[in-house]
């Protein structure tokens, strides 16, 4: 097995026993026992613990902008691209469910990232949303007088909320599609430059 994906499987089976047990219970032996290697093997590519919690976040985030990039590239109209930026949000969330645990609860419980780590990849994701109004502002069809940076806080926000709740819920109410347009038109209908956006 290539080097790359022996630290695939590792960073994998975290997601998996992360999920499963949380981060301060799980152990290095039953991360070890998911991805099938030895216990040794682990630290043969991360220094403990910690360090797979934060490759984790670093890579899966990467992967995830790229996808979402990808996906808002050949739409034009910014209105929409908020909308395909909640879209896949949510539609993400659910599609990895122990990966969003990790994200929603298990990163957040960890007082050391949330005091240490400098997240320049979750920077770089909510870049995309104020990349999307200013473009907006740009063709006339957002308000001038909206700070990007205090808009991407607030629609993340709305989206993250509903994201810990589906995480915390035991079921989910609303279909993604349903979730992604009303947050989308909640803030679309704040910020465009004619007051109110067409149905």
């Amino acid at each position: 097995m290539k080097l790359a994906d022996k630290h695939e499987k590792i960073l994998q089976a975290s997601i998996k026993v992360f999920a499963r047990k949380g981060f301060y219970n799980a152990r290095i032996s039953e991360i070890a026992q998911e991805a099938d290697v030895a216990d040794g093997t682990i630290y043969l590519y991360f220094n403990n613990k910690y360090d797979i919690l934060i490759t984790i976040f670093e890579e899966e985030i990467g992967k995830i902008i790229a996808r979402v990039k990808q996906e808002l590239a050949p739409i034009e109209d910014p209105a929409e691209k908020l909308y395909k930026f909640a879209l896949m949000h949510l539609y993400l969330v659910e599609e990895n469910q122990d990966l969003a645990e990790i994200i929603q609860v298990e990163l957040r419980q960890n007082s050391k990232f949330i005091k240490e780590y400098r997240n320049k990849k979750f920077a770089e994701y909510l870049n995309i949303i104020s990349q999307i109004v200013r473009q907006g502002q740009d063709m006339g069809v957002f308000r001038k007088d909206v700070m990007p940076g205090i808009f991407k806080r607030a629609f993340f926000g709305a989206l993250d909320e509903m994201s810990r709740f589906w995480v915390l819920a035991s079921k989910k109410k609303y279909p993604v599609t349903i979730a992604a347009r009303q947050i989308s038109d909640f803030f679309l209908q704040g910020i465009s430059s004619q007051g109110t956006m067409p149905t």
